[in-house]
């Protein structure tokens, strides 16, 4: 990008310098005219050589060079050289507007474990997780990735696997559970026998996930690279018509004249009005996404969300907050306020987002000197001595090993059951919050734009079902892992129109591989994991749902400020090559049209900057 304006600027420098200086020196000035063409021109007029060579005689970079090596032969020496500049000023555009980034999964390597602790014979041995075998047994220490897929046979502890499935509530696991690769392990020593071998495991399917669904991404076709395989072959051969079937009938002695006529028939022709019009129409709508706070990544992007027909999104971290809130409190005994601060009081020293929330939703101060003991119950919960009170807090499980009669709670969420001196006192239910404008953006995408609306997501049926009833979404699955999203999200493709794309939104790590697997890749990037904003084509920069409203708002409105550019250019276009066969038009006059429609072009470009409420 820096490389073409320096090389633009100084381009344009030597045409101005000898534009002034050709009405005292001529020879000079034209030097310096071949110099300026060299600079901006010599790329282009060597991929047409290049191109000759592989037999693809007739695209845009031919008619550039034979248009414009056509001017000098003729002596019109500013006119090639404006006609290269405003080609590769179109270009610089096109550049800008390009996709880029979109297949850098570095940030995802992250996720990849560097070793594995291996138990062998007496001893612990770090070694590269390829090596591990199947029936081997690894130590994963507090704070560590869980490099391979396996069984606990030893400990028990709380794992992070938010990397996984996008849930932020950590995962309690004991012996004989099993244990996925990626996870990272926060609390107890575990021993895990392997059950896969590294390239099998949970984490080494989504990195491939990843690099195998950018070769399976949907391309929007370039239109003008579409325009010039039937533009440049047939102005071509009019230009060669035009020079040779009128002296057949007028004399050759007309010849010179016709040939002169022909060659300007190929400086009009070249379509450098095109060339800028349509990238200056998504690089407005571009711009104009980025005011709104949403980030483009390329052009074809914002085409190919105008034809969107199914939007899907992950649920925890894109319709909902991600962070945990109480949502009821149920007391028997005692008082609402009065059971929240013991159990608040109970988990004061915990850093786990359950204590947080309970911290949150309690809003005083904690009194330490009200606690006597706290002791964590591995897999159940805590007990505490609260106020002179024995306080048991935890999930049903703690309920049935301390023999405590409790009514079930069948409210969505996590449920906290509370026991004081050994007898039940009620519990709390504790949910992700959904986002405040999920529902109305839920709504204007359906009734609006006509959008089916699909929700996936790695959290427990029920907890999903209440969310998809909540906001109306069309269809929901739930309890997926990420091999699970994408094998969905292929289903739900497979089922598009020929024209129509299916756009995705997510958050997390783990919703990378369906980000890169699906048309259109939409990241919330203000708290979303790095790797699913380096997969995605688009990203929302404040986390709002209903900027997927405006995203599409925007798409649609450049693509008509698009089409409306590309009828007016071509339209333009024919009438002056008309003119130009005719005898009426000089290449002064045609280059001047060409900047007449590329300023039109800009300034209805302009209108794709203002986002309309």
């Amino acid at each position: 990008m820096k490389k073409s304006v320096i090389q633009i600027s100084i381009s344009l420098i030597l045409f101005l310098i000898s534009f002034f200086i050709s009405f005292r020196n001529t020879w000079i000035s034209n030097i310096l005219y071949m110099i300026s063409y060299l600079i901006v021109g010599a790329e282009i007029v060597w991929k047409a050589i290049k191109n000759l060579i592989k037999g693809n005689v007739l695209d845009e970079h031919f008619l550039m060079a034979i248009a414009t090596i056509g001017a000098f032969a003729i002596g019109e020496y500013p006119e090639a050289v404006a006609v290269m500049l405003f080609y590769q000023i179109g270009e610089l555009f096109q550049d800008y507007a390009v996709d880029k980034s979109r297949k850098s999964i570095a940030s995802l390597m992250n996720l990849r474990p560097d070793f594995a602790n291996i138990k062998r014979k007496d001893e612990i041995l770090q070694v590269s997780p390829e090596e591990v075998k199947i029936g081997d047994k690894i130590l994963v220490k507090p704070g560590e990735k869980v490099p391979l897929d396996g069984t606990i046979i030893e400990g028990s502890s709380s794992l992070d696997t938010s990397s996984l499935t996008g849930e932020s509530l950590p995962r309690e696991v004991q012996p004989g559970d099993n244990i996925l690769s990626g996870c990272i392990n926060q609390t107890g020593l575990l021993t895990v026998e392997v059950t896969k071998e590294f390239g099998e495991s949970t984490v080494s399917k989504i990195l491939d996930l990843v690099e195998n669904a950018s070769s399976k991404k949907s391309k929007s076709e370039n239109f003008i690279h579409q325009f010039a395989k039937y533009y440049t072959p047939i102005v071509v051969i009019i230009a060669v018509l035009l020079a040779t079937v009128p002296p057949l009938f007028l004399g050759w002695s007309t010849f010179v004249d016709w040939f002169y006529r022909a060659l300007t028939f190929l400086v009009v022709s070249c379509p450098c009005a095109l060339v800028i019009s349509i990238p200056l129409g998504f690089f407005g709508g571009i711009g104009g996404a980025s005011k709104a706070g949403i980030l483009v990544k390329g052009s074809n992007y914002l085409e190919a969300l105008s034809h969107t027909e199914t939007i899907v999104f992950d649920k925890t971290g894109t319709l909902t907050e991600g962070t945990f809130e109480v949502e009821k409190i149920e007391a028997i005994g005692m008082s609402q306020d009065e059971l929240l601060k013991l159990a608040t009081h109970a988990e004061s020293f915990s850093n786990h987002p359950i204590a947080l929330s309970l911290k949150k939703a309690y809003q005083q101060e904690i009194d330490s000197t009200l606690i006597a003991k706290t002791e964590e119950l591995s897999g159940l919960g805590v007990l505490a001595n609260v106020a002179g009170k024995t306080i048991l807090i935890g999930n049903e499980k703690l309920m049935l090993e301390k023999h405590i009669a409790y009514t079930k709670c069948d409210e969505i969420g996590t449920i906290l059951y509370i026991a004081v001196d050994g007898k039940y006192a009620g519990y709390i239910v504790i949910a992700d919050k959904i986002k405040s404008d999920a529902k109305q953006a839920i709504q204007n995408l359906k009734t609006k734009y006509r959008k089916k609306i699909v929700l996936l997501t790695g959290d427990r049926k029920a907890v999903g079902e209440k969310v998809a009833k909540t906001l109306d979404i069309d269809v929901v699955y739930t309890e997926l892992l990420p091999q699970d999203k994408a094998e969905k999200l292929e289903e739900i493709m497979k089922e598009k129109t020929r024209k129509g794309k299916v756009a995705f939104v997510g958050d997390g790590m783990n919703d990378a591989p369906v980000l890169a697997l699906s048309d259109i890749g939409i990241a919330m990037g203000g708290l979303g994991a790095d790797s699913a904003i380096e997969a995605s084509d688009m990203v929302i920069m404040t986390d709002e749902p209903s900027k997927i409203v405006d995203s599409l708002q925007i798409a649609k409105r450049t693509m008509c400020i698009v089409k409306q550019n590309i009828i007016f250019a071509i339209s333009i276009k024919i009438a002056v090559l008309l003119l130009s066969a005719l005898g009426f038009s000089t290449m002064w006059e045609a280059v001047f049209a060409d900047v007449g429609v590329s300023v039109l072009a800009v300034v209805n470009s302009l209108r794709a900057l203002k986002l309309k409420k």
